[in-house]
């Protein structure tokens, strides 16, 4: 009867592509379930990286093989150490958990490359699990990580428009030239991410020509100082042929696979690289051509382009522009007195709408920038609880009495807080308007006069004040009579 039931290991995934980079810590644990009481000698757990190229070539009747490997790091870790005797472990189930630093690079290009798989060479990593028993076969249980390299040139660097262009003068059965400007959006995507190309066609030739638009990777194995060179093409796109004499702009636009492999800059033995390609066939003529380097990262790392955010044409908070306020947008019109140039108007939901002049005061400047929190002026005969029911608005005849001048006026205190947005009570409570006869004829006093603390209408049996009690002379005046 065997003693194991059953040996296996798992990882935990850090990301939902399941893969790990330099610096990342791999935890996970071994199960090992007994039927009975086992000895074992060791039980362990290996985490490593390898590199490796071959390939072969036939000079003759000589064939020549070219081969090389790496070791990227190799880390151990024992669950059951060895020992001079065997370990009794008991019948049941028995989890052994681990965990490994994967090292960090110290430079981009220092750093470790990516998973790789390809016709003459790979770049692997994996786990591994060693059950080692006497007179027994080892048990090994192995898992392949799946490794996405941060080493990559500076991020500043990969997000810059590409452009190029090429001249070309047309050979013996072709008269003219023909210039080719291309644009690529960046340098820098992730698998899935979209390639965008405007290519600027100007055939000044006597002959047609199609554009052509190719993706490709080029992989480079490299063996005791022979290489192998391999190319495949991802994309291919056509546009409809430009005619003699006559100017076109093209637009080409491809999505990189989902699964595509990373760019690989950091390995001696092998190296993957991607690059686009715009070129103009021309029967019986070169191809001219512009070609661009490509990047293809990590989802993590890669740096779409940046939505535009426009410009606000305002300053946070000027009159008319956006703010952060939970108020309407103050809005701005035009005031009928030269003293005062510009209103502000501010609208509360369920409030009348109130106009005032602004003041300017060359003494007391402004403590903030922000907009003007402007309140609905009390009028002049407002005395003690008694409130006007209809406010007055500014009349665009001006008259003696209608607007004083800024230089009488007194600065408002400035609200420590904005008020809600709530409509202000402009009509006074039932209790206080007891005593209050029907209103009285408006009277516009001027910033000098006295305010009446005396409700003259109330009291039927007292004469309406004098001119001389509503605007009292001066002690200059007085003393020069």
């Amino acid at each position: 009867m065997p003693s194991i039931k059953s040996f296996t290991m798992t990882y935990d995934a850090l990301n939902e592509s399941r893969t790990f980079s330099e610096g990342d810590r791999i935890t996970g644990k071994v199960t090992l379930v007994l039927f009975k009481d086992t000895k074992v000698l060791k039980l362990f757990v290996k985490a490593k990286g390898d590199g490796s190229v071959s390939w072969s070539t036939t000079s003759g009747d000589r064939n020549h093989t070219y081969s090389a490997g790496r070791r990227f790091f190799k880390l151990k870790q024992f669950l059951i150490q060895e020992a001079s005797h065997e370990t009794i472990i008991p019948q049941g189930i028995h989890h052994y958990n681990f965990s490994f630093n994967i090292p960090q690079g110290t430079s981009w290009s220092k750093g470790l490359p990516s998973s790789f798989k390809g016709n003459h060479g790979k770049i692997v990593y994996k786990l591994e699990a060693v059950l080692s028993r006497s007179w027994r076969m080892d048990r090994t249980l192995k898992e392949e990580l799946q490794f996405a390299s941060k080493s990559f040139p500076p991020r500043h660097s990969l997000m810059s428009q590409q452009v190029g262009s090429t001249n070309e003068e047309m050979g013996l059965f072709s008269k003219g030239h023909v210039r080719l400007n291309v644009t690529v959006d960046r340098k820098a995507y992730a698998p899935g991410e979209t390639v965008d190309i405007v290519a600027n066609i100007d055939n000044s030739s006597s002959s047609e020509m199609t554009p052509k638009f190719k993706f490709t990777q080029e992989v480079v194995y490299c063996a005791r100082g022979n290489t192998k060179f391999e190319e495949n093409v991802i994309h291919k796109v056509l546009d409809n042929c430009v005619k003699p004499k006559t100017q076109k702009q093209v637009r080409c636009a491809f999505k990189i696979p989902q699964f595509q492999t990373l760019t690989i800059l950091n390995c001696d033995i092998l190296s993957v690289k991607y690059y686009v390609k715009v070129y103009l066939d021309i029967r019986f003529a070169s191809d001219p051509k512009v070609v661009f380097p490509v990047i293809i990262l990590p989802p993590e790392l890669a740096l779409g382009p940046q939505p535009d955010v426009a410009a606000e044409p305002y300053p946070a908070g000027a009159a008319g522009g956006p703010s952060d306020s939970d108020f309407h947008s103050p809005g701005v019109c035009m005031s009928p007195y030269p003293a005062f140039p510009h209103s502000a108007i501010h609208e509360y939901p369920g409030a009348q709408r109130y106009s005032a002049p602004q003041p300017t005061y060359p003494d007391n400047p402004p403590m903030y920038s922000g907009p003007p929190v402007v309140y609905p002026a009390q009028p002049a005969h407002m005395s003690g609880s008694y409130s006007n029911p209809a406010p007055q608005l500014a009349s665009p005849h001006r008259s003696p009495f209608s607007s004083p001048s800024p230089s009488f006026m007194v600065p408002p205190t400035a609200p420590t807080s904005h008020p809600p947005p709530t409509a202000p009570e402009i009509y006074p409570s039932p209790s206080s308007l007891s005593h209050i006869s029907p209103p009285a004829p408006t009277y516009s006093l001027l910033p000098s006069a006295s305010m009446l603390n005396t409700d003259f209408l109330s009291q039927s049996d007292e004469p309406p004040p004098t001119y001389s009690n509503l605007f009292p002379s001066s002690p200059e005046n007085s003393d020069a009579k």
